[in-house]
């Protein structure tokens, strides 16, 4: 798949669905957010870039603790919604702009943090993008990075991302975290943090969210019945098909 009509996947498949992502509990809610409020309440003058910013749960977090924030997405409809929902929680501090992750249409050094959280498992290159970050970030600038996260090891890593994949066709990786510490650094960033937690998922909005067809709802359901039992275990697997995946919050800075 060239990097185009994976680019046309993406903007097809999250176009539709802006809404839903809006008023999804799993988006709008999480500690992940409450970590992100309090990280960014230490630069309230900060000029901050949210890259995929779906339907906007980071921006507005981040609207109420820092100057100004760009939310940034491939989906137009996405970004309507952010601009609507944003103006009727009377956030006026925040603009909308539309593109790929891989090429920022930014000058270099314009912003001191930027931020993605769900966006990048959807990124067709996430090395080129965190190379685009690390140039438009300003000298000492940070990047927090929120997603769902592989767990390393093989057999694991397989189960999820084909769960992911038949349920999401623009899915292309969760990574693992030594795949992050090594983009983040192949990118010449410095990692600073990294934490870990557990995001448990309900199957039905799960699949609902992104309108995934009723073959490929059943196709997950098989393949999840015939898990292992290390497998089930590990991803706290129940009878309706909910599970619990692992996340990622990852925070490093360019050198000043």
């Amino acid at each position: 798949m060239t990097t185009h009509s994976h680019h046309d996947n993406v903007e097809k498949q999250f176009g539709s669905q802006a809404k839903a992502y809006l008023t999804s509990a799993v988006h709008a809610s999480g500690r992940d957010l409450q970590r992100l409020a309090e990280r960014l309440s230490d630069f309230p003058q900060a000029n901050v870039l949210d890259m995929g910013c779906g339907a906007g749960h980071a921006s507005f977090i981040a609207a109420q603790n820092v100057k100004r924030v760009v939310a940034y997405d491939l989906s137009s409809q996405m970004l309507e919604v952010v601009t609507q929902a944003a103006k009727e929680k009377g956030l006026g501090n925040i603009s909308t702009r539309q593109g790929y992750a891989e090429s920022l249409p930014f000058e270099d050094g314009t912003f001191d943090v930027v931020i993605s959280r769900y966006s990048a498992h959807h990124w067709h290159d996430v090395g080129k993008a965190l190379r685009e970050v690390n140039r438009v970030l300003k000298p000492g600038g940070i990047v927090i990075v929120m997603d769902v996260m592989s767990p390393g090891h093989p057999v694991r890593d397989i189960w999820l991302q084909t769960v992911e994949a038949l349920r999401d066709t623009s899915h292309v990786r969760d990574y693992s975290s030594g795949e992050w510490l090594s983009m983040i650094n192949d990118a010449s960033l410095i990692t600073d943090t990294l934490l870990t937690d557990r995001l448990p998922l309900e199957f039905s909005s799960w699949v609902s969210r992104m309108r995934t067809p009723a073959v490929l709802t059943e196709a997950i359901r098989t393949y999840q019945e015939s898990a292992s039992s290390e497998v089930k275990a590990y991803f706290e697997l129940r009878e309706d098909g909910s599970f619990t995946s692992d996340t990622i919050m990852l925070e490093a800075h360019k050198a000043g």
